[in-house]
């Protein structure tokens, strides 16, 4: 049976952005193409009335995971840059709410839920169910999905709007796995249904 959204659902869009996409400064393979999957959600979001919310890597320029700083990562998603900016072609509409998160320069937070509001946001927006998807499956999207869970929050995870980093091969397989483990409900596009809840009566 499709999968009905209404009141209490809402769209998260985890990084999307330039420095993650191939040509990007922490490229991941085959990241551009969340961005048409995402836009098909935000299609849905959009023609049912569901908020959207999109997280972004906003580093200050000597941020502790960059390898400058004894970090895993290449400089990325320094604040203000072009490449922490959303990537192209991403739909997202103007009234998203916009997370900036692994903003300290001494703690890393792959999270949208360490160190920001997001929580309060969503439970003062009535949300209870969170639609997730984009970059990096094994690091930022599992973070944040357990994060979800452990507050409280239903998850269903966009398995067509996902890419790992894979710095070991199988590491995306394993976080898709763990979020599953955890409580999280893998899905795609096709098994929604795209017609509103609750349909204004007709005469």
């Amino acid at each position: 049976m499709a999968i009905r959204l209404g009141a209490g659902d809402a769209l998260l869009a985890e990084d999307v952005q330039n420095d993650f996409l191939p040509g990007g400064k922490l490229a991941v393979d085959g990241g551009d193409a969340v961005v048409p999957a995402l836009n098909r959600y935000l299609g849905l979001a959009k023609k049912l009335g569901l908020p959207v919310y999109a997280s972004r890597d906003w580093h200050p320029p000597q941020h502790c995971s960059f390898a400058a700083q004894g970090g895993p990562w290449p400089e990325h998603c320094v604040a203000g840059t072009p490449g922490a900016q959303f990537a192209p072609g991403f739909n997202l509409p103007r009234d998203a709410i916009v997370i900036d998160k692994a903003m300290n320069p001494k703690f890393e937070a792959y999270s949208s839920f360490d160190g920001t509001d997001l929580a309060a946001l969503l439970r003062r927006a009535g949300v209870r169910r969170l639609l997730i998807g984009g970059l990096a499956t094994d690091y930022c999207v599992l973070h944040t999905v357990r994060d979800a869970l452990a507050s409280g929050f239903e998850v269903l995870l966009l398995r067509d709007a996902i890419r790992a980093v894979n710095v070991n091969p199988a590491d995306g397989a394993r976080a898709e796995s763990e979020m599953q483990r955890l409580g999280a409900q893998p899905v795609t596009i096709a098994d929604f249904d795209h017609e509103p809840a609750e349909k204004s009566a007709t005469h």
